[in-house]
């Protein structure tokens, strides 16, 4: 299943064997009697199915006059309405039994979706930033979706019906072969077997181009999602035409491959018809040539033409099962990859939770890179003490917020170490480390549900009292009562309903709720307005009171109150010290504060004169007194 490939048939069997475990649930003896009664039911409803024959062929003869059941039957079974009684009531028992299995098995299959659907998602959680930074979330979603489908498909079919078919096979070999020879097995076992070959190969065919409308339809979806959630950009550039274009394009190369799947269906059903009827042809003539020798009755000709009738339901029902399952394991192809990504970060064996005190933070000389040809930290050195708050700042791409991403353990460094109060975060869980820290990012993202969702998500278990006081703090209380629903008022996909500034009032509540002994701040007002990052700079002032706080900083008028200031370039330590201290050596954190301050200034002069320029309009229009 690697590398996007069909599955072959040497990892089919091993496949099925691997999903066991989602047809015969561990833990869960309820479920595996469902299974059991379930397949019992389906065995006695195969043997009652082949009553059904007899009783059709008793019938005619007893019509005809010419049945000879004496002894054989119950007096009341031998007149002919009777028997055409028990023939109707005994497919209808046959359908009951069937009806029964199928209620008997939906929860099992409904588990098994569930199960092997939280796995994904629980492996999802575990895949590096990395990976979720090179994967469309759209895709993903669609691949698990058809995925979760695939596997109920798969689990139902190989548990209810491949064996129970098996079985009906071979009793309807044994009943032609004991009753009529030779020759009628013969023909009932070629037909079979072409039947079978013709499915199986057209099936794989099939797969190949169902296979290439999975991909169109990914593609499609991906493609839409990605358009959806940039939908202001696209109306930035009035780009609309063209993303309608990219979006048909790939719906273009799915209709293709659609109507290839279904023009493929039609000469697969056409193919298995002709096998079919040619061996129903045979067999009917054998029968018929009997009855003229006088060596079988008319009863004798409707029985093989019904048990044929009969064998051609499982026949279909065996081409479609096997179309499913093939088509089921291609689908859940590429969910079965994701489940075989190894998770870049993992904690360690004997890993156990991190012991936090202060929450003192040392990088010891990190090297790191996200691409071995391209070093991102060269050798970094530096500690953030217990209580304090140090400033990491430097031009783009120096690195400053790989510094979180390291300190998180998204990825792990190459050389060197990063200790919490002295305790590597290598050799402690992920879970405790994260618990530890709290994170104010640059672009914060909200979940599509209510602004008291969002700020519990801090510490879930907390109450809407603390909630409310963890607004309070991060002053956006005022704000949220304000709102039509205050707290329950949802905030739009991804957050959209709300401006940055208010955005990152949130994120601070949060952050505040889940009050960590270690904060970090990344970059955390750099997309907003000179007023709107005064204001939020006062909240992150007293969030980080007495707490270890790292500042990954753009805007040097952020961290002047720093206890220590980290001149970050190209990987490298460049300057260090308080902001007073950087200014005296006149290097290049001097250069950078200069070049900022002329630009506030420069924005700070613009906004007095578009004021002043507001205020001469608003006394032109004023009336006379």
């Amino acid at each position: 299943m690697a590398n996007g490939k069909t599955v072959s048939e040497s990892n089919l069997l091993q496949t099925l064997f691997n999903l066991w475990p989602y047809m015969w649930p561990s833990g869960r003896s309820d479920l595996k009697m469902r299974v059991v009664w379930a397949s019992v039911f389906l065995l006695v409803s195969k043997f009652v199915l082949l009553l059904v024959p007899y009783f059709f062929k008793w019938s005619t003869d007893a019509l005809n006059g010419k049945l000879d059941l004496a002894g054989k039957l119950p007096d009341l079974l031998v007149g002919a309405v009777a028997l055409v009684i028990a023939y109707n009531l005994t497919r209808l028992i046959q359908l009951g039994l069937n009806q029964l299995r199928d209620a008997l098995f939906a929860s099992v299959g409904q588990h098994a979706v569930r199960q092997l659907a939280y796995k994904t998602f629980v492996h999802m959680h575990e895949l590096s930033l990395r990976f979720h930074l090179e994967r469309k979330t759209g895709g993903l979603s669609r691949i698990i979706e058809r995925g979760t489908k695939g596997i109920e498909t798969i689990v139902r079919f190989t548990i209810l019906n491949s064996v129970p078919t098996l079985i009906e096979f071979l009793l309807t070999a044994v009943i032609f072969w004991w009753g009529y020879g030779f020759s009628y097995l013969a023909v009932t076992a070629f037909t079979v077997w072409a039947y079978i070959w013709f499915t199986i190969r057209a099936s794989d065919w099939r797969i190949s181009i169902r296979k290439a409308m999975n991909d169109s339809d990914t593609d499609a979806n991906t493609k839409a999602i990605d358009s959806l959630l940039n939908f202001e950009t696209v109306k930035y550039f009035g780009n609309e035409e063209m993303e309608a274009k990219r979006f048909d394009a790939s719906m273009a190369h799915y209709e293709k491959a659609a109507t290839s799947v279904w023009t493929s269906l039609g000469w697969l059903n056409f193919g298995q018809g002709v096998i079919f009827g040619l061996g129903t042809t045979v067999m009917l003539i054998l029968s018929a040539l009997a009855v003229q020798r006088g060596e079988q009755t008319v009863g004798d000709f409707v029985f093989v033409n019904a048990m044929l009738l009969q064998l051609s339901v499982p026949l279909n029902f065996i081409g479609f099962v096997y179309r499913e399952i093939r088509q089921g394991l291609t689908d859940i192809e590429q969910m079965f990859d994701l489940l075989e990504v190894q998770a870049e970060v993992k904690d360690a064996p004997d890993a156990v939770p991190l012991d936090i005190g202060h929450g003192a933070i040392s990088f010891r000389d990190v090297h790191f890179a996200y691409d071995a040809a391209r070093p991102i930290l060269k050798g970094i050195s530096f500690d953030v003490p217990a209580g304090k708050t140090v400033a990491v700042v430097g031009p783009s791409g120096a690195g400053k917020s790989t510094l979180s991403r390291l300190l998180y353990r998204f990825y792990d460094i190459q050389s060197g170490s990063i200790t919490v109060d002295g305790q590597d975060i290598r050799n402690v869980t992920q879970k405790s480390l994260r618990t530890a820290i709290g994170m104010v990012p640059q672009d914060t993202v909200l979940f599509n549900d209510t602004v008291a969702y969002n700020i519990r998500y801090g510490r879930p278990a907390a109450g809407d009292a603390e909630v409310k006081t963890a607004a309070e703090i991060a002053q956006i209380a005022h704000f949220i009562e304000l709102l039509p629903e205050g707290f329950n008022t949802k905030v739009g996909e991804r957050g959209l309903k709300l401006s940055g500034g208010e955005k990152q009032r949130v994120a601070i509540a949060r952050t505040i709720l889940k009050a960590p002994p270690i904060l970090i701040l990344d970059e955390a007002t750099s997309a907003l307005d000179t007023t709107t990052e005064r204001e939020i700079q006062t909240a992150l002032d007293v969030v980080s009171k007495n707490r270890t706080t790292l500042v990954i900083a753009h805007r040097l008028s952020t961290v002047i109150g720093a206890d220590e200031i980290i001149v970050l370039k190209s990987g490298e330590i460049a300057e260090r010290g308080t902001h007073s201290e950087l200014l005296l050596k006149n290097g290049l954190y001097a250069s950078m504060w200069s070049r900022q301050r002329e630009a506030t200034q420069a924005e700070e002069h613009l906004k007095q004169v578009r004021e002043s320029d507001d205020m001469g309009v608003v006394n032109r229009l004023a009336p006379a007194t």
